[in-house]
Order: C-alpha cells, then structure tokens, then sequence
C-alpha cells in the first residue's frame, strides 16, 4: 500500500511539473512575459473588439476582415470604423494590462481573461477572469488600480 502511494504522489508531482510548464509556454497565462494577453495565434482579448465596449457599451466579437497589429498582437474589430478609431488612439481603447485579468494584475499574477466580464472605469477598459472576478474587482475599483499600476511593470519584466 505504501509503495501505491508513494507512486500516486510521484505522478501527481509529474503532472504539476507538466502543467507549470505549459502554463510558462502558453501566452495570456501565468508566467506569460508579454506584455498584450493574445491567444495562440497572437490574436488579443479573444478576438473581441475593444472599441465596441465603448461604442456600444457591449462585448463583441471581431471580424477577421477588421484587424490592425499592435504592440505585437493581432487585434480584430466589428467594424472598419471601429479599426479606424483605435488606430488614431490605441491608448484610449485597448484594455489596462495588456488585456489581462486586472484582479489578477491588481493580486500580482498574470490570468486569462473572460471578454464578458469588463468594466469601463474613467474612460478605460478593464477585463477580468470572470463574472464573479469582476464582483470582487468592483468591491474597490481604485484601490485595485493602485495596486495593479504598482504590480504591471514586474509582471511583464519592465521594472527596474
């Protein structure tokens, strides 16, 4: 029974050492280094459109007629004229953090995102890993910003 035992726990182990590393290889996850979450095609924020959070005061998703490189990432959008308006001011409309989870930016991790869980807070786009993510991110939007700007630099490897 020992030996059974001692063979459950060393694949256990063998399985949390695969699983770390794939975590480390695949982009928008924890140990990801870039510094825009983009899927495994380099696509941002799951291919949904930044700008309509603004537009339209909605997620949706893009279209792969409606795309424009930036910060490395393929970004799509619903519109031409959606694409033309962060092309003038990408800043303005591509989510804090690279389109990472802000919660998890905010506790010092880099998470995947769900683009239904997003808030628009003094002109920016924040997502979140979900729907009850966004819950606690509400509980203190400020409060978490000030923590998330503090924890982003390290997390992409730009702090000094």
């Amino acid at each position: 029974m020992k030996s059974k035992r001692k063979s459950m726990h060393l694949h256990a182990a063998l399985w949390a050492l695969v699983l770390a590393a794939a975590m480390t290889a695949i982009p928008g996850v924890a140990g990801a280094k870039s510094p825009v979450n983009v899927d495994w095609k380099g696509v941002a924020i799951k291919g949904y459109d930044p700008v309509a959070y603004f537009t339209m005061s909605r997620p949706i998703k893009g279209d792969k007629d409606h795309v424009l490189t930036w910060m490395g990432a393929t970004w799509r959008f619903g519109s031409p004229e959606n694409r033309e308006q962060f092309e003038k001011d990408p800043e303005k409309y591509a989510p804090r953090y690279g389109g990472y989870c802000a919660y998890g930016v905010a506790n010092n991790y880099l998470v995947k995102i769900d683009p239904e869980a997003w808030t628009v807070y003094e002109g920016r786009l924040y997502l979140n890993y979900s729907l009850q993510v966004r819950e606690q991110w509400k509980e203190d939007i400020p409060g978490h910003i000030r923590k998330a700007d503090a924890n982003w630099p390290g997390l992409i490897g730009t702090a000094k």
